[in-house]
């Protein structure tokens, strides 16, 4: 059975992890938004995101994030007023120097290509499909990706096998075991996508706080400690298929 995509989580995979001060985000678009009011919105905000992420863990993906605009309308921000356009550049501002493609992502989509395999990407987040694209086309990376799933557009979230299904069928694939799944979080990523048939492979240099981590012991297909890495290990899959 040889493999015939790849499909890649997002932040800390195909973009590097960067550590951050996740209330500052909302600081700097509460500073725009309400001004007057800024400490407490960050904070309502802030706290709104993690227990969304909270129950996305406890339900083990069987509840998404959903949307950043619902969470935003949930907190009493309105995006028809004319102060939100001013504050969400404010924090897409902030977010911009965290997005930037991994050096080696280029590269290794251009070869995986080459090697005619189907290139999908399958991330727990909660900004829109045209952020991620315009992200993508930024970098060069978006002519090479046949597929995006993105669990703002989903009911379900990683680690949940529909979220993995989804993403094959956006792909045109289906049988799950000529996918590999290229993730940095074990449960998330790694256990997600061996549940859902896929070999995993694991990136281990994200520094996740430690209540965002779900433990687990599963064990990775195979383990790169460089993205570019990713080529030899497809390539010495495929060649398994035949042997």
């Amino acid at each position: 059975m040889t493999i015939a995509a790849v499909i890649f989580d997002w932040g800390g995979t195909l973009t590097p992890w960067h550590k951050i001060d996740l209330g500052s985000q909302w600081y700097a678009f509460a500073q725009e938004y309400d001004p007057a009011n800024a400490a407490d919105l960050s904070q309502a905000l802030s706290e709104a995101e993690e227990a969304r992420w909270q129950v996305q863990r406890e339900t083990l993906g069987a509840e998404s994030t959903g949307a950043l605009s619902a969470m935003l309308k949930a907190c009493g921000v309105d995006e028809s007023s004319p102060r939100f356009a001013p504050a969400f550049e404010r924090y897409l501002d902030f977010w911009y120097p965290h997005t930037h493609a991994d050096p080696d992502a280029l590269a290794l989509l251009r070869a995986l290509r080459e090697r005619g395999l189907k290139i999908g990407v399958l991330s727990n987040t909660m900004w829109t499909r045209q952020y991620h694209e315009d992200v993508f086309a930024r970098d060069g990376l978006l002519e090479y990706i046949d597929a995006g799933v993105y669990t703002s557009e989903l009911p379900v979230g990683k680690p949940h096998k529909d979220a993995f299904i989804a993403a094959m069928d956006a792909l045109g694939i289906t049988d799950p075991r000529t996918v590999v799944y290229v993730g940095d979080r074990m449960w998330d990523d790694i256990h997600g996508a061996q549940s859902a048939g896929m070999r995993a492979v694991f990136i281990p240099h994200s520094d996740h706080r430690a209540h965002e981590l779900v433990e687990t012991d599963v064990i990775p297909d195979a383990v790169i400690h460089r993205l570019g890495d990713l080529f030899n290990v497809v390539r010495d899959l495929q060649k398994q298929a035949f042997e």
